[in-house]
């Protein structure tokens, strides 16, 4: 079950609940909608994330989880729930909120990329399972933080076609 916080974005569980939940935000010059946003963060990967990402896949492949192979670079002109963006499923998808979800035996992951008065936000959330999970969020989730800071700036200077 979603859960639409005062602030906008989707959660999955009271904050209490979550192991892990992370909100950035950037002011643009210009209204967009939440997947335009997507697109624009997740086209032109840099090299350091597509090999923090191969990383990511070879260390979790010895412990029989599966590859996610990071963000494809393309761009998806319109999305419905049910659907895939790379490695999310598209749980839910308006004109203010495009809500993603991952789920495994470990974890579940759910981001939400708002929009409104010119300011996109990005709140990523985690509920983890069992002790993989915790120990894969350990390293995870201090670089989440800096990856999705990179692509805030990337959207923040990449300019509509």
């Amino acid at each position: 079950m979603l859960r639409e916080t005062a602030d906008g974005p989707y959660i999955p569980l009271p904050r209490s609940q979550l192991d892990y939940l992370d909100t950035q935000q950037i002011a643009l010059d210009e209204d967009i909608t939440p997947l335009a946003a997507w697109s624009r963060m997740t086209t032109d990967v840099s090299p350091v994330l597509r090999a923090a990402f191969a990383l990511r896949d070879w260390v979790c492949s010895l412990a029989g989880v599966k590859s996610i192979a990071g963000f494809s670079g393309r761009t998806v002109e319109t999305v419905s729930a049910g659907d895939h963006l790379d490695f999310f499923l598209v749980e839910y998808v308006d004109d203010r909120s495009l809500v993603l979800t991952e789920r495994d035996r470990h974890l579940d992951v759910m981001t939400c990329i708002s929009v409104g008065d010119r300011v996109v936000s990005v709140t990523s959330s985690v509920k983890v399972h069992n002790w993989f999970g915790r120990a894969y969020m350990l390293p995870v989730g201090i670089a989440h933080r800096r990856i999705v800071r990179s692509m805030l700036r990337r959207l923040e200077h990449a300019r509509s076609a």
